[in-house]
């Protein structure tokens, strides 16, 4: 109907914070740059050194991020790594370490290290194995999330929040009228994500038909990034009054336990004519 059509079109014109609408402003910009150097004329290897600077320029008035009543948010953050390789054994054996440092403005500084050799039997049998570790700084979004859903407000998290109160036992204080139900909990500040990796593989050329190419990974996460759901309130039942000024809160938070993940990964090539072959693959993670 023509009412409907106005009334949709009066909400989706308007703003979400300022002007009470559910329009997104979004006039973001990310400046980026980065510069790599190799010295490949040396006696013991290659050295390899680089870096990156990002600097993050949000700007959406209040409708995502915590941008309001004059609030401008920059958030800027660099890495720099260096490396080294070197071949052995008549070029069969190939050695590479390299590290890397990591830093963002609202957080530590970070180092990840990495190693991994490849060995070559033959041209047509490569095995490598490698370790290796990385970090994720936490998003913009994981910072500084600010959006009113209704029935919750999703946010950043830079500074940690307390006594928040379980969605479960919330719920069970809402039938029974009981405080002694509520469960509390703290959301600690967001921490950049770790991970540690081990690899093995091997491909090759089996009986000059068929190509394999296979490889098995272990990871351990560290302060794995997801997020909370909590509810803040006023406890009015020991006068016999409701619970008021009910808010539920998703907030971005960091595991407490190690998470892992493990997979296997295998492709098979059969070349059975000159012209044609059988492809096939499989993972399981």
């Amino acid at each position: 109907t023509s009412r409907f059509d106005s009334a949709f079109n009066a909400i989706t014109s308007r703003t979400s914070f300022e002007e009470g609408g559910s329009r997104f402003y979004d006039k973001s910009a990310l400046y980026h740059i980065q510069g790599e150097y190799i010295f490949d004329t040396t006696r013991v290897g290659v050295f390899r050194i680089g870096g990156n600077g990002r600097l993050f320029a949000p700007d959406s008035r209040g409708t995502i991020f915590s941008d309001t009543n004059g609030v401008v948010i920059r958030n800027a953050e660099f890495g720099l790594y260096g490396g080294w390789e070197e071949r052995y054994l008549d070029n069969k054996l190939k050695a590479n370490i390299t590290t890397r440092l990591d830093k963002n403005q609202n957080f530590n500084a970070i180092l990840s290290p990495a190693a991994s050799l490849v060995y070559r039997h033959k041209p047509e049998h490569v095995f490598r194995f490698s370790m290796s570790s990385a970090i994720r700084n936490p998003t913009l979004a994981d910072q500084y999330l600010f959006y009113n859903v209704g029935v919750a407000r999703l946010i950043g998290n830079l500074s940690g929040f307390d006594s928040l109160v379980t969605v479960e036992s919330f719920r069970d204080y809402l039938s029974s009228k009981s405080s002694s139900y509520l469960s509390y909990f703290d959301v600690y500040p967001i921490r950049p994500e770790r991970v540690r990796t081990i690899e093995f593989g091997y491909r090759g050329t089996l009986w000059n038909k068929v190509y394999v190419d296979v490889g098995y990974y272990y990871s351990w996460y560290q302060d794995f990034i997801g997020f909370n759901i909590g509810v803040t309130f006023d406890d009015a039942s020991s006068v016999g009054l409701p619970a008021s000024n009910i808010q539920v809160y998703r907030i971005a938070a960091n595991a407490r336990d190690v998470v892992t993940t493990q997979g296997v990964a295998l492709g098979v090539n059969y070349y059975f004519h000159k012209k044609y072959s059988l492809n096939t693959n499989y993972s399981w993670n």
